[in-house]
């Protein structure tokens, strides 16, 4: 009858637990695929996609920065922490058991107990043992776990982004190298032709063919020119600098920096429309999703936090005075028994995490979209600057031709007595100067496609940091 009686308690216990959760719903909604614009098309991208650039020297200065770059090493040791957060929700999931014992010498008072025991000094052994076990019938414990999973998964999808990152930044600044290799060979071209146009100055000056003014004129080209390469060789010094950071290493590292075989007038074909998999292929992007889903665990958490909580409880153990009496079967006790814990009153505190869990729910998803629309918008013009980066690049190389046929009749002119040296000398100038600018073009085509690239979530394959990041997940 007792029994009868009991159940209906705890049945009403359990209901009235469900009663005062909020009607508080998530206001802002995660942007669709439909909405964007995206193309048909899904193009490949290799995993080492740098290898396109054919530099083995590239190829090993990330390697070597994949594997020692100290910011890509702090984004590891956040998935490793993450990875334990699970392992830690998961423990709460099992029952706990833990045992104890003490052992104590005391004078019992003679006013608790009668003589001969009160009134002596006696030893006081005292063992057991307990179990604890949350039942989580309402799933309390499993979205924690689930929350934790999702959490991981970000901090993966981070540490996939941070390889991406790093990548791009390396291949960038040693197309930057090249550049500037490039640049001091420009450099030293308009050093040797205004050499020799000041020796022209001077030889007419000599014969009385010219003036100071032309000879000075010729000085302060020639001064131009070296510092032009002055410049270029500080700008490949301070790459070289750079490189050697990104990879995580020193001083030491900067003799092992070669000139780059790279090539600035090779640029590899890329992707010329946004691909139908955009959101699916960017390790930001899909850390987003991430967060999101981890913040949908957070707000369950939240509620059924207003739910009845139950759990299995024991506790055995030995008490005696003296140790003779220890191991007697009247040293024996235990309890063992469900227990329930229901919120009734909590000043609102329970109403208010739900609340903060539901915006952090909204701010995870206007994150998400922001980081969508910006993504969108990033590999548009990346895809734009590519083509008009050809374009432009394209343009100058017909400067150049145009340049080079005029140097070369410039030459017939002054061989057959047509023309002057000067006229050959400054059609030469503008040349080393359109050939310049078509090295600084060449390598902002070729880093327009590096920024592509990246717009476009790089070789990245969600399968593989989503697999080393469940590896280690405990399943429920």
């Amino acid at each position: 009858m007792k029994r009868a009686i009991a159940f209906p308690a705890i049945a009403a216990m359990l209901l009235a637990g469900c009663a005062s959760v909020p009607k508080v719903q998530p206001q802002v909604a995660q942007v669709q695929e439909q909405s964007l614009g995206l193309g048909s098309e899904t193009p490949a991208i290799d995993a080492a996609w740098w290898s396109a650039y054919d530099d083995p020297q590239l190829d090993r200065l990330i390697e070597t920065g994949l594997a020692g770059n100290p910011s890509l090493a702090g984004a590891l040791a956040r998935v490793r922490l993450a990875q334990a957060q699970i392992e830690t929700e998961h423990a709460g999931l099992l029952p706990h058991i833990s045992a104890s014992g003490q052992l104590d010498r005391a004078r019992i008072g003679d006013k608790l107990f009668p003589p001969p025991v009160g009134g002596s000094d006696a030893n006081i052994g005292i063992a057991g043992g307990s179990l604890s076990w949350d039942l989580d019938i309402f799933g309390r414990q499993h979205a924690m776990v689930r929350q934790a999973q999702a959490a991981a998964r970000a901090a993966a999808l981070d540490a996939a982004a941070a390889r991406l990152t790093l990548s791009v930044s390396i291949t960038q600044t040693y197309i930057g190298l090249a550049q500037a290799d490039q640049l001091i060979r420009v450099a030293d071209g308009f050093v040797q032709t205004r050499q020799k146009a000041l020796g022209f100055a001077q030889s007419r000056v000599k014969n009385q063919l010219g003036s100071q003014f032309d000879t000075k004129q010729a000085e302060t080209l020639l001064a131009q020119a070296e510092q032009a390469r002055t410049q270029a060789e500080q700008q490949r010094d301070v790459l070289v600098h750079a490189l050697a950071a990104l990879v995580g290493r020193g001083a030491d590292f900067y003799p092992q920096i070669i000139a780059p075989t790279l090539r600035l007038d090779q640029a590899p074909a890329v992707p010329d429309m946004l691909p139908a998999d955009l959101l699916g292929r960017r390790p930001d992007l899909l850390a987003g999703q991430a967060r999101i889903e981890a913040a949908v665990q957070g707000r369950q958490v939240a509620k059924d936090a207003f739910l009845p909580d139950l759990s299995i409880s024991a506790l055995a153990g030995l008490t005696a005075v003296g140790l003779g009496n220890f191991f007697t079967g009247g040293a024996f006790s235990y309890t063992v028994g469900p227990a329930v814990s229901v919120p009734i009153f909590q000043g609102g505190k329970l109403r208010a995490q739900y609340k903060g869990a539901t915006a952090d729910l909204d701010g995870a998803v206007a994150d998400y979209d922001n980081a969508v629309v910006g993504a969108v918008r990033e590999a548009s013009d990346a895809i734009t600057n590519v083509r008009s980066s050809d374009q432009d690049l394209a343009e100058q190389l017909r400067v150049v031709q145009g340049l080079r046929d005029t140097v070369r009749l410039d030459e017939v002119r002054v061989r057959t007595g047509l023309g002057s040296q000067l006229d050959a000398i400054d059609s030469g100038f503008r040349l080393l100067q359109a050939e310049q600018q078509l090295v600084d073009m060449q390598a902002d085509a070729l880093t327009r496609r590096v920024q592509l690239v990246a717009a476009l979530g790089g070789g990245f394959d969600p399968s593989r940091p989503l697999a080393a990041a469940s590896a280690s997940e405990p399943h429920s």
